[in-house]
């Protein structure tokens, strides 16, 4: 366990760089092809795991996203229509449909979203596999933390 001094400096450090690190994520540039499809952070979330693991199911995004189905399947659905996603059949199964970027996306999806990756990995690859999960959980806690305070601004 870390004295109060030593968590007070950790948190100190980490209200500086959390705002700057913010800023420069939302200031990445979005490529050209994907101004107009007014992407928002759920739709990140679900062509990061895309891109990275590739064609997965509905249910396998579900699962990693931790949403319902449904709501995959909307999303899925919105970027379909958008020809940002592509859904075929499972050759295993024909009843599941297989989720991936379309080819024309990808290029723009890649460049979009390649950065982040690169910089988590430059910052995960120094740790061992124990420190890398004891940092993936205390972002989760954190998360955690700060969705059971009340962040909403009170009425008058």
């Amino acid at each position: 366990m870390s004295t109060p001094d030593a968590t007070d400096d950790a948190v100190r450090e980490l209200l500086l760089v959390m705002p700057r690190l913010v800023g420069r994520i939302k200031r990445l540039p979005l490529p050209e092809q994907l101004r107009s499809l007014d992407l928002a952070p759920r739709h990140l979330s679900m062509l990061s795991l895309l891109l990275l693991d590739g064609p997965l199911t509905v249910s396998q995004l579900a699962g990693a996203l931790g949403v319902a189905p449904t709501t995959v399947s909307l999303i899925v659905s919105e970027l379909s229509r958008k020809g940002v996603l592509v859904r075929h059949e499972d050759d295993a199964d024909r009843r599941r449909r297989i989720i991936d970027i379309s080819q024309d996306s990808r290029p723009a999806i890649a460049e979009w979203l390649s950065p982040g990756a690169h910089a988590w990995r430059h910052a995960l690859e120094p740790l061992s596999p124990a420190q890398q999960r004891t940092f993936v959980d205390t972002l989760l806690r954190y998360e955690e933390a700060f969705a059971a305070t009340k962040t909403e601004p009170e009425g008058d």
